[in-house]
């Protein structure tokens, strides 16, 4: 039995034919017990058997390929054309429930090489000329989750130093409890800067340049 339902396969199949330009890989990495590293792994799959254009692949979480990608954590999903982007674009856990449909359409963006925002946080995301890693824990519930994590994808997209970060914090609540996630969704920028909510890209570019800045 599948994950994605019929009457959904043949919206996404309409959706990629559309939207769908040039290759996309998706990589999930998965490790030794890995509560839903099956799951993320047969959902990859069925999304990629969905189009031509998307390329699945399943790494070891412990081997070279995901020290290539920077993973460090199972079950990991990476989203790329496996050069320009590398490992930026990525769900630490699994892409479930609202968070699907954040990794349907950053498959979209990475396929079109290119992310939507206005002109004014294009110039702001132009500045960053040094490592940011935006982190947004998330739960599979939460509505507003997909729209802060997309968010963190389309800067990832369009800024080659910046890593866009899904973690879900049900899966990892050591991690979450570390930095005191109480709600989702929880933005962590470069372990120094955090802020609560789905904030409109104006806002949450903010956050992105301050953490930049205190780095200089």
């Amino acid at each position: 039995m599948g994950y994605i339902g019929d009457k959904d396969k043949e919206y996404l199949k309409g959706e990629f034919d559309k939207y769908l330009k040039e290759k996309v890989m998706l990589l999930v990495f998965t490790g030794d017990n890995c509560q839903y590293c099956n799951v993320a792994t047969a959902l990859g799959q069925e999304v990629a058997e969905l189009h031509d254009a998307i390329e699945f692949h399943e790494y070891p979480v412990n081997g070279e390929e995901a020290k290539k990608y920077g993973v460090e954590h199972a079950p990991t999903v990476v989203i790329t054309d496996g050069d320009k982007y590398g490992g930026r674009i990525r769900y630490v856990g699994l892409p479930s429930g609202y968070e699907f449909s954040s990794m349907i359409e950053d498959i979209i963006d990475v396929s079109r090489r290119t992310a939507e925002v206005s002109d004014e946080v294009k110039m702001q995301l132009q500045m960053i000329d040094k490592p940011v890693r935006i982190q947004v824990f998330v739960t599979p519930t939460c509505p507003y989750c997909p729209r802060a994590v997309r968010t963190a994808h389309r800067f990832a997209i369009l800024n080659e130093n910046i890593i866009g970060e899904m973690v879900e914090a049900m899966e990892f609540p050591e991690w979450a409890n570390k930095w005191n996630v109480m709600s989702v969704p929880h933005i962590l920028i470069n372990e120094d800067v955090q802020f609560i909510g789905a904030y409109p890209d104006e806002q949450y570019i903010k956050y992105v340049v301050e953490a930049w800045k205190k780095m200089k």
